[in-house]
């Protein structure tokens, strides 16, 4: 068990997410003053490409570069919060995938063509998708986020009910440090099996990553639902609340809702993913609302005994 905790902490520890964070960023800054390098390089001819990505035809595609480093470490914190609290875990995928969102807006802006076809050119009607479907979720996010601030259990727990939950904690930090190295190979394959297949190395090139946004993170989201999923069973044996059971089973829906809008491209991939955070926005707040309703009667009985 002390093996664990030590393990536990190098992993997920709070100065390792600090260590990590500027670690990231100084990564990030490199990789978009290389990004811009090389767009400049193939501009001015000294480097010469038959086919040059679209990454590297314009400079504002050099940002989805950096983009992708902080989402990496986006997809550390959600692993880092997953043992601390359920709802900061679920908000931390929202946050992902809108940050995805994000970033396909910068490389879609290399493809744009302004003209009065604008709702007929596949670049600019996926642009305005997701120009409005950022919007529509970073209002979303919030007021998820406001929400899973809210508190109405009172301290009044029986020592069952604590033991239960500090068991519990244990569980998800298992699960926790579980998924750093596994997510860690997962993404070092994932780069390789589209390198490949960017490079005609493989001759799966077709069966890879036909999309570079869903790169790491079909497999991410993926591994997440089989967590959670498992997550869930544990549960059981610490509580048998029926709302709280069904919170924990939206907000499985929830993530697979996400998952699934990787396998699809336009307009229902942008419905698919705002579905699935409005489905998990109203799961809590009903959630919320039975726990309001289960603490004003506990306080109810507490002043009649008084």
């Amino acid at each position: 068990m002390n093996k664990f905790k030590h393990l536990y902490q190098y992993l997920l520890s709070d100065k390792t997410k600090k260590r990590s964070e500027q670690i990231i960023l100084l990564i990030a800054i490199a990789s978009f003053i290389v990004h811009l390098i090389i767009i400049c390089l193939v501009d001015f001819g000294i480097i010469s490409l038959v086919n040059p990505s679209d990454l590297l035809k314009n400079p504002i595609a050099a940002i989805y570069t950096p983009f992708s480093f902080i989402l990496i470490y986006e997809v550390y914190l959600l692993i880092h919060y997953l043992p601390k609290s359920i709802t900061t875990y679920i908000s931390k995928q929202y946050e992902i995938i809108t940050l995805i969102i994000i970033r396909r807006l910068f490389k879609d802006l290399s493809n744009l063509s302004l003209s009065s076809d604008w709702f007929k050119i596949k670049y600019d009607l996926q642009f305005t998708y997701d120009l409005v479907a950022s919007v529509l979720l970073f209002l979303l996010i919030f007021l998820f986020y406001k929400q899973s601030k809210k508190r109405y259990r009172n301290n009044d727990l029986e020592d069952s009910q604590i033991e239960g939950t500090i068991k519990f904690i244990k569980i998800k930090k298992v699960v926790a440090a579980s998924l750093v190295p596994v997510l860690f190979f997962v993404a070092i394959y994932s780069f390789v099996i589209w390198f490949l297949s960017s490079t005609k190395l493989s001759s799966d090139a077709e069966v890879s990553f036909k999309n570079i946004n869903n790169i790491f993170f079909e497999q991410f989201f993926t591994i997440l639902i089989i967590a959670d999923v498992v997550l869930l069973l544990f549960s059981f044996f610490y509580t048998v609340e029926f709302h709280k059971v069904i919170r924990n089973s939206g907000f499985i829906i929830s993530t697979i809702l996400i998952r699934i809008s990787f396998s699809v491209t336009g307009l229902l991939n942008t419905l698919l993913i705002l579905t699935a955070i409005i489905f998990g926005l109203l799961i809590l707040v009903i959630h919320n609302k039975f726990e309001k309703e289960i603490a004003l009667e506990k306080l109810k009985i507490k002043n009649l005994n008084n």
